[in-house]
This record gives C-alpha cells, structure tokens and sequence, in this order.
C-alpha cells in the first residue's frame, strides 16, 4: 500500500471555523496514526476574495490546536503546473477553447472547458459507502477561466495528483463536487483517492451552524479562554466515536483509535455546554503554576498587585475560581461583578446586610458575632483550617440557630450575599484577617 498522504484545504476567505477544525483534525489524525504526511494547502485561487488575514488566521489557529502540517502549498503560486495540465488536457481532446456569450463590454470570453464522456460515475465513501452520479446533467462544465486562471475543481484535482494524496477527508458540501473532479482525474491519468466526506455540524435546533450559534472562529475560542485540548476532545467526538461511550480523550488516545470506518454519517450538533463541561476538565488537569499565570492575566491592575501582596491567599483562591468557571473569559466576569476582591481587600458594606432574614435584631448579631471571635480565638493557627473552623463553631451554631451564626460571620468576611461558606472563607482569609473582619462587623452594627 502507498503511503498515506491527507490534505487541509482551506480557501482563505473567512477565518478556521469549527467544522474546518474537525476536518484539519480528522486529516492529521489519519496521517499521523499511519506514518504519512499531511499537507496544508491554501486554495486561494479566488483572487477577490481570498485575503492574506484569513490566510493567517487558520495558520495560526492550527498552530494553536498543535496540528503541524509536514508540507506546506499556496495554489496562487501554482500557476505553471495548472497550465502544464491544461496543456495536456487540451492535446489529448479532453478539453477545449470555448467562446462564451458576450461580456458587459460587448467582447466574447474565451474560457477552457471539460469534454464530458457523459458516464456514471460511482466511487465509494467511507463513511457513505457507494455513491453513483450521471455526470451527463454537467455538460461540458469550465475547468478555466484562461491558461493562467484554472477554477476550482480543476486546481483541485492537480493538486492531490501532484502531491501524491492518497485520502480525501471534507465536508459533505464536497460530495456534489466529486464526480466533476474523478472525471477530471481519469482524463489526467490520475489515481483515485479514497473519499470520506463529514455530516455537518448542526446548532441545537438542528439549523445550519451559523456564527449565532456557536460558529465563531477558533481563535475566538482561545481568546475566551479556551484550552486547544478541549477544543480538539470536542471535535474529534462530533463525527466520530472510538467505538465506547468514552468522553474525555486525549490527542494520543485519538491516534490510536481513530478509523475511517467509524465516520459517523448523521449530522453532529454543536453542544456549548459539553464544550464548556470538557474546559472545565482540561482547565482542572493544568499546573497550578500555569493556572495561576492564566488567572493574572484576566486580573486588572489593582487586583494582580494585591495578589503579589497576599501569594498565600491566590494559591487557596485558584480552586475556588476553577470550581466556577468553563474558561478563562469567565473569570473576567467574576472579576467584574466583585466576586474576588473580597479575598485581597476587606468589603464593604451596610450593617443591616449582617442581619439574617430571622434574627433581625442587631444587639443578637452582636452577640453571636462576639461568641464567634471568642470560639475562633482559641483555634490554634495551624488548625485554623475549613474543617478546624466547622468545628470550632458549629455546636455553638446548631444550639441557636445555624443562620443567625453563620450568616453575619459569611457577610462579615465577604461583603456579599452569595459567596463560599464561612468556613471555607476563614480558611482562606486566615485567622488574624477573619478575626479582624469580625471585629469591624460589630463595630459597624454598634455603630
């Protein structure tokens, strides 16, 4: 058997959108798991609308997913070898000069078409099985503009022969396009590769996947805080199964087990939330030192400055922020909404927020807050821990009422009405700030 060869072909006229992504994954995957060589080639021969930032922006969003090419082809820059064939084309009467109707100038055009042989054309699709077409209803369809301006599936066809591609994996878009290139290929001497076209990718609805629903492109979801690992488990499995109910898989475990046979041929539907759940469970398997550097980044000024004052705190915070947020974006929101600058700055706020919804009485909340200091005063600092402060407080609690405790001592520490339980926060906040924060709560209620 020949080696394998598989081909990203991106027209750069829009950026890397997911369903791109699955196809570039799906062609890596292939070649890397059989020895072979994956090509990235940029099929920019639609002058007015290929643009050189759509070009980079699927460089890079590759790069970013670790989805190295081997060789790497522009068609803008293939122009003799397309002629070359045309050439040949022409010479042995498998194509022709026509004339076309006039143009808004008044002139004729002359473009190169396809003798069609007007055959069925049938070729088998991995993941579809047979497929037939009569390619009569094509005509003699154009293959060029002029010599030096080939169209689509003319390029297409030069390429993959030139390059040796032993294997096709693209969207079912392609399909319809497949019998027009195989004629192509039989007129040029060229082998047939195998063929696997892809289902969409479907929205929630079952709609076409639009930018509303999820079709951003892939450097979007990196800049929102995206892990390229997340990003690759989740295409992978849209398309796909390894033959399990597994979820969670590596780009190693996809090497091993991926087949072609196992394409799945129904539409795959876009799931944010299984995108979010699989970020999560990326985001928990990074160092804490890496983590740690991904969450100053989305910290402002002030906040990143607290945090060097107080290293201690940040390090008891990251899996607090961790259990909270799918991706990094998240946690500029959290930012914003001031659900960390309580951990590196005493709150503040009214004393009647102390008040638990049945303890109304402020001279009550004093009292339970002075019993609170007392209790925590004895705790030793080194037990001064989630569960030493449960301890130290939580007979006291239950004996008059877990709410009329726990809630001013929470508000005390926080400053906010939803936030992790007391115990948690006086772990994090230590024994001198937690006391000290109480303190200033009963001053405030005193006042």
């Amino acid at each position: 058997m020949s080696k394998v060869i598989t081909r990203f072909a991106p027209s750069p006229t829009g950026v890397l959108h997911i369903g791109s992504v699955r196809t570039a994954l799906y062609s890596w995957l292939y070649a890397r798991q059989q020895g072979g060589t994956f090509i990235l080639r940029i099929e920019d021969t639609d002058k007015e609308r290929s643009k050189k930032e759509f070009e980079e922006n699927i460089i890079d969003g590759l790069a970013w997913l670790g989805l190295a090419h081997d060789e790497f082809y522009r068609q803008s820059e293939r122009g003799a070898i397309y002629k070359k064939h045309l050439e040949t084309l022409i010479a042995k009467g498998a194509a022709y000069l026509s004339k076309e109707e006039a143009t808004e100038e008044g002139q004729r055009a002359e473009v190169i078409r396809f003798k069609n042989p007007n055959q069925v054309v049938t070729f088998h699709d991995e993941a579809r099985g047979d497929i037939s077409f009569d390619t009569t209803e094509l005509g003699d369809f154009v293959i060029a503009k002029d010599f030096d301006t080939p169209l689509y599936h003319f390029a297409v066809v030069v390429d993959d022969f030139e390059m040796g591609v032993t294997h096709i994996i693209r969207g079912d878009d392609g399909i319809s396009n497949t019998p027009r290139q195989i004629l192509i290929q039989e007129a040029l001497g060229a082998p047939r590769p195998a063929y696997a076209h892809l289902p969409m990718i479907l929205a929630a609805d079952r709609s076409k996947l639009s930018k509303r629903h999820g079709a951003l492109a892939v450097t979007e979801y990196r800049d929102e805080g995206y892990l390229p690992q997340a990003i690759l488990n989740f295409v992978a499995l849209m398309g796909w199964n390894p033959g399990n109910d597994q979820e969670i898989i590596s780009i190693d475990e996809m090497m091993k087990l991926f087949t072609l046979e196992k394409l799945q041929k129904a539409g795959a539907v876009f799931n944010i939330d299984k995108l979010k759940w699989l970020n999560k469970h990326y985001l928990k398997l990074l160092s804490i030192e890496r983590v740690g550097e991904e969450l100053l980044a989305c910290f402002p000024d002030t906040l990143q400055k607290q945090v060097s004052q107080n290293p201690i705190i940040f390090s008891k915070v990251i899996p607090l922020i961790l259990d909270r947020v799918a991706n990094f974006s998240e946690v500029r929101s959290l930012v914003e909404e001031g659900e960390l600058t309580y951990f590196f700055e005493d709150p503040r706020y009214l004393p009647e927020s102390l008040l638990w919804k049945d303890e109304r009485d402020p001279v009550r909340a004093i009292v339970h807050i002075d019993k609170s200091i007392e209790l925590l005063r004895n705790v030793p600092s080194e037990n001064f821990t989630t569960e030493g402060v449960k301890l130290a407080l939580w007979d006291y609690a239950t004996e008059v009422g877990r709410g009329n405790v726990l809630w001013p001592m929470r508000y005390a520490l926080s400053g906010r009405d939803k936030s992790p339980d007391p115990f948690t926060l006086a772990d994090i906040l230590g024994k001198e700030a937690t006391l000290r924060r109480l303190e200033e709560a009963k001053k405030l209620l005193q006042s």
